[in-house]
């Protein structure tokens, strides 16, 4: 059996843009990931409201991506497949991160799970490098409006080619959510039901691919 972790922000985690509150097991990505890749496979959903790949946020110290990925992955070793979707909530106005900012980040999020895990398991996981849906403009006039501006949506629109140069230059996976999915309308930032289905099968033809 294989085992996968999905290491990402509240689009991981399921945050529910209609109610503030969870998705439920049948509706998060992950789960569905589980559901289509089968018995072969244990999926581990490690998603957080807020995450990041570096960068502090000003109110919880215990969002860096990157202070976590190393316990996380070993929690689950042995990790065969690494998803990582991060990078929307990096983008937030209080960090003034440019997307090669953000790319450097992601950078040191994987090569700390990979050197992690080749030290610990003595290989390499298999990494797919997610770039997270486009933040569209319905985020301004939506319940997070203070922490994203329309320079942060053209900013989401230019994040995937960083990322696909990045997993380039890494040598790993790369998936392109935004080809896929679309945020809600209700904050353009988190997921709808269908959405998150959508992801699943975009992410489980990258790792049966």
């Amino acid at each position: 059996m294989k085992t996968v972790v999905c290491y990402g922000d509240s689009n991981t985690y399921g945050y529910d843009p209609a109610t503030g509150g969870r998705y439920d097991e049948k509706t998060r990505w992950p789960r569905v990931l589980q559901r289509l890749l089968g018995d072969d496979y244990s999926v581990v959903e490690e998603g957080c409201n807020g995450r990041t790949t570096v960068f502090d946020d000003p109110k919880d110290d215990w969002k860096i991506g990157l202070d976590y990925i190393k316990g996380i992955v070993c929690s689950h070793r042995p990790v065969d497949i690494l998803v990582i979707m991060l990078g929307s909530n990096d983008m937030k106005i209080c960090y003034g991160a440019s997307c090669e900012d953000i790319a450097e980040g992601m950078k040191a999020v994987v090569k700390a799970a990979v050197d992690t895990l080749v030290y610990k398991q003595k290989y390499a996981p298999e990494v797919i490098i997610v770039s997270p849906p486009e933040i569209t403009s319905d985020v301004l006039n939506g319940p997070f409006s203070g922490s994203f501006n329309e320079a942060c949506c053209e900013k989401s629109r230019n994040l995937a080619a960083h990322y696909e140069a990045l997993a380039k230059e890494l040598g790993v996976s790369f998936l392109n959510a935004a080809e896929y999915i679309r945020p809600s309308k209700e904050d353009g930032l988190h997921l709808t039901a269908d959405a998150h289905r959508g992801l699943a099968e975009a992410v489980c033809s990258a790792i049966k691919g």
